[in-house]
């Protein structure tokens, strides 16, 4: 199988990545698996990226900015909201289980988890902070606030189920954790940005 050049080589070997994740988990999942999954050489792959561990890291997050879009429903209620539903959604389906087996899995014996992780949390905030603004400006949530402290507020609820407690993850969570958020923002109990 040929799959062509370019972003048509990347988004299969993305894909063949997540599969790979899922299939065989961190620990054994070789650039020479998801080579040949994705139909290309493995000099493709490395050509692209550097290792494993960049490879893993674009393909979460690539992933994840798939399957939770940063929404625009015209007020920050909505925005958080529609944000934590669509990751629900995804972390209780096939790449939820991929991502997190691969964040807990090795974590402790494997070092380039911690960097996976930060690549991909970095990722989702940076992706974040446009709605946030737009919700700055329009005066719904306190002037200088830390977009990445307001994230971390909203999805911690959502991986403390995921990761620890096992609860269901549902819509009411989602809609649970955007009220508590948005209260500790309006607030104040939610730290603005540091210089």
């Amino acid at each position: 199988m040929t799959v062509g050049r370019g972003p048509k080589v990347r988004a299969a070997v993305l894909a063949a990545t997540m599969l790979e994740l899922a299939d065989r988990g961190y620990a054994d999942l070789t650039v020479d698996g998801v080579a040949q999954r994705a139909g290309v050489n493995k000099t493709t792959v490395y050509r692209r990226w550097r290792d494993r561990q960049s490879l893993v890291a674009d393909a979460i997050t690539d992933q994840i900015a798939a399957e939770v879009p940063i929404p625009d429903t015209g007020g920050i209620d909505g925005d958080l909201r529609a944000f934590a539903r669509s990751l629900i959604r995804t972390l209780a389906g096939p790449t939820g289980q991929a991502i997190a087996g691969t964040m807990l899995a090795g974590a402790a014996r494997i070092p380039e988890i911690a960097g996976i992780k930060q690549r991909f949390f970095e990722d989702r905030i940076r992706r974040a902070e446009p709605f946030i603004d737009r919700a700055v400006r329009r005066g719904e949530l306190p002037a200088g606030i830390d977009p990445a402290e307001l994230i971390k507020t909203l999805i911690a609820p959502i991986y403390l189920r995921l990761l620890v407690t096992a609860e269901p993850l549902d819509d009411f969570l989602a809609d649970r954790a955007t009220a508590i958020t948005l209260a500790a923002a309006r607030a104040g109990a939610i730290p603005g940005k540091r210089s």
